[in-house]
């Protein structure tokens, strides 16, 4: 098959007048199907900012929001009944399922015990054992979201490094922190990404770029000898997924260590890897670890955590520090709602039988999407991490960042989303990711092959 990014009327192998023709369609059939919605939005959304409670839910890819009456396992209604199989699942908030029963429970019983009183429980003390025996012997803190939680370890690496920037990887996800928001140029300088609103600052005075995946770009970062850490996902996972070549984790501990920089660990994503995440499941050693969305079965929570090394180092930088605001912390975060939905999760949900239901179910999602796309000769490929899916539009497997980045394409996967939600099936909208939760059933996978594949019938039909 000749490249098709050799032919201008073509887009991802599709012809662009049938794409066009395709989301029109598709966008009229959701309109059709949802006018109480439709509705409502016109009368309340005014409301908001955008018309949005939050910005990013412009970004999913239909002439209007849904609004959602319920959510119950891996199954969302809206308001006009119609029913979705969940494969987004809030974009892994949700990655266990919608209100897992134990979280459902605990947050009942804790609802009538108060909800915030900036004081621990006795299940605060269990949680952070449960944290232990999932993740490894590392010291805890509770953030309310992944982002504060990289925000405060951030600092906590540059007070006891005595170092300024922190390195980061070309595309990466980190939540919203500054330190994230670099890339780099085409002479490979790292320089603040474009379209940041409000920025002032040259986010290049506190981090620096590579390329994921080169270990030699690493090292000359990081002889430097400005940086306090390498805040890494294990996978890419924000723009077409990237796995770790062979070695590369090993080759990052090996350089950290040699320069004396911290190696965070951020799972918010590769926590689908399986029980413990990425880290356990590959025999990882990072000195700070990062988890955020779904640790607590959906409730906002995020947990970080450093070894006893970097604990002690913490410990002598934090006497030494001058009295007054330490710039870390809000006042929510650790509240006892937070603590009994980790402990019910990390104790009932955030189990291995679950993860082996999961892996079975993103194995056969896989499978089923890589089949279609063969027998379609689509130039497209399947990632899987654990259970955690993606089908990228265009060949592979992916590299870096900047591999990553122009391996997206908006318009196809606009498209492709909406025809599957038309049909009953959701998927993220930033990007072709699924989940499988532990409350998916085969005949949801199956359905979601079964319309994948009838869109790609369509889009790649022979003239």
């Amino acid at each position: 098959m000749s490249d098709p990014s050799d032919d201008p009327s073509l887009i991802a192998g599709i012809p662009r007048d049938r794409l066009a023709a395709f989301a029109a369609r598709e966008a009229k059939r959701f309109s059709k199907s949802r006018p109480k919605a439709a509705k409502a939005l016109a009368k309340g959304a005014g409301a908001f900012l955008s018309g949005v409670p939050m910005h990013w839910m412009a970004d999913w890819p239909m002439p209007h929001l849904p609004l959602i009456d319920k959510a119950e396992g891996a199954v969302i209604t809206d308001i006009d009944g119609n029913q979705i199989d969940d494969f987004c699942l809030g974009d892994t908030g949700s990655m266990f399922g919608h209100s897992p029963p134990p979280v459902a429970r605990a947050i009942r019983h804790q609802a009538r015990r108060g909800l915030t009183y900036m004081l621990p429980t006795e299940t605060a003390l269990q949680a952070g054992a449960l944290l232990t025996a999932r993740f490894g012997d590392f010291c805890w803190q509770i953030a309310t979201t992944a982002t504060d939680a990289n925000r405060f370890a951030l600092r906590v690496a540059r007070a006891v490094t005595g170092r300024p920037k922190v390195l980061v990887f070309n595309g990466c996800y980190h939540g919203t922190i500054d330190e994230a928001m670099v890339t780099l140029d085409a002479a490979g300088k790292t320089i603040t990404r474009p379209g940041l609103l409000g920025q002032f600052a040259d986010l290049s005075l506190s981090a620096i770029c590579c390329e994921f995946n080169d270990l030699t770009g690493v090292e000359a970062a990081l002889a430097t000898g400005e940086v306090a850490a390498v805040l890494t996902e294990p996978v890419m996972t924000n723009s077409c997924m990237v796995l770790p070549d062979p070695g590369f984790h090993d080759g990052l501990r090996a350089l950290t260590r040699q320069y004396g920089a911290l190696l965070m660990i951020d799972e918010t994503h590769t926590i689908s890897s399986g029980l413990g995440g990425y880290t356990r499941v590959h025999g990882l050693q990072p000195d700070m670890f990062i988890v955020g969305k779904c640790v607590a079965g959906g409730m906002p929570t995020a947990i970080w955590g450093v070894t006893e090394a970097v604990a002690q180092r913490y410990e002598e930088a934090n006497g030494k520090r001058a009295s007054g605001h330490s710039g870390m912390g809000t006042t929510l975060s650790a509240n006892p709602m937070q603590f009994a939905c980790l402990a019910a999760t990390l104790s009932e949900v955030m189990t291995a039988q679950s993860y082996a239901h999961m892996e079975r179910g993103a194995e056969r999602l896989s499978a089923g999407l890589a089949e279609s796309i063969a027998r379609h000769g689509a130039p497209w490929h399947v990632v899987r991490v654990g259970a955690r899916v993606e089908f990228i539009c265009a060949p592979g497997p992916l590299k870096n960042g900047a591999e990553a980045a122009l391996a997206h394409q908006p318009a196809v996967e606009a498209a492709l989303h909406m025809g599957l939600l038309t049909r009953g099936s959701l998927i993220a909208p930033f990007h072709n990711m699924m989940l499988v939760s532990p409350a998916t059933r085969k005949r949801q996978i199956d359905r979601l092959i079964a319309h994948f594949d009838a869109i790609l019938t369509e889009l790649f039909a022979k003239a």
